[in-house]
């Protein structure tokens, strides 16, 4: 429980000093607003370049951790999609659907890595490396799709196709594995360059959450934020499992795939609803209920899949 604690702990101390300089009179509210499409058009796809521009593809083809995580989004998005209906004929419209969407499918991989790296080491690191790198572009592009398609913009399929192409965080994270497979030698001080500015990613991306959150929607959640909430902390870590244990994984392997699953979503998501027409409120709403509640329900996923990948 400790190690988990010390994992989530940063990323929520980070929320919550959005939260407090949002309501200071240090720093003016127009500032929070230009730190957003900072984010979005620099930080988060020079995050996603430096991550997939390094990541070792080697052992990705046709390996059971690669294709469980793929298997998973999949259901998750399909299941996601399927709750549509729902929405729409109780009136909640295009943009909160949207952001139950990206709460139940994305997920925070760096939590991820964190945690894995300090119960299993580099072997865990591999292991949530290998679905990060199978499905960070499946998710963005899914992700950026359902934004353009339900958040009330334009639905020809050639804007679709426009709003996808130019996306900066697909062309972010396609360049990156563009570079990584192509085996390009990047010139050692621009690449320097870009690894700082992905570093400072992380930590802007979570303050600025934090600026655009609801506190009162944080701590009284809507039945969409808590639905969002069980799809992504329960519902999909017992898909994931399921499917891992189909694969035939067993041991660190089956418990890293779902812990990648159990981690709440994804803060980069935020931005993408501000940007693109979204319920920016109701993502930081869910995101930051999620953090909450992944306190405990990652220690449980961990404890459960830990005694069946022990037979």
């Amino acid at each position: 429980m400790l190690i988990i604690f010390e994992s989530i702990l940063p990323i929520f101390l980070l929320v919550l000093l959005g939260v407090a300089l949002k309501r200071s009179p240090l720093i003016t509210q127009g500032f929070w607003g230009g730190l957003e499409q900072f984010g979005y058009y620099v930080l988060f796809p020079a995050l996603l370049f430096q991550t997939l521009s390094k990541a070792d593809f080697s052992s990705i083809s046709g390996t059971s951790v690669s294709v469980t995580a793929l298997l998973a989004f999949a259901a998750m998005t399909a299941l996601s999609l399927a709750l549509w209906p729902l929405f729409k004929t109780r009136g909640m419209g295009g943009p909160a659907y949207t952001s139950v969407f990206q709460t139940a499918t994305r997920w925070n991989g760096f939590m991820a890595l964190a945690i894995a790296e300090k119960i299993s080491g580099a072997e865990g690191l591999v292991i949530v490396a290998l679905v990060m790198a199978a499905i960070i572009v499946p998710v963005n592009l899914v992700n950026v799709g359902v934004m353009v398609w339900f958040s009330g913009q334009s639905r020809s399929m050639r804007a679709f196709a426009v709003k996808i192409v130019t996306n900066p965080i697909i062309i972010g994270a396609g360049l990156g594995v563009l570079v990584n497979l192509a085996g390009v030698r990047i010139y050692e001080p621009l690449m320097t360059a870009v690894d700082l500015m992905a570093r400072s990613s992380l930590g802007l991306g979570l303050v600025t959450v934090g600026a655009g959150l609801q506190v009162m929607d944080a701590l009284r959640p809507k039945p969409s934020v808590l639905l969002s909430t069980v799809m992504k902390l329960i519902i999909y870590p017992i898909i994931m499992t399921g499917l891992g244990l189909m694969m035939g994984l067993t041991g660190t392997a089956l418990v890293m795939v779902a812990l990648s699953a159990a981690v709440p979503t994804a803060m980069n998501g935020y931005l993408l609803a501000k940007q693109m027409g979204g319920d920016a409120e109701l993502y930081a709403a869910g995101a930051t209920v999620q953090t909450i509640a992944a306190f405990f329900t990652i220690p449980a996923v961990i404890y459960i899949v830990t005694q069946l990948a022990a037979g």
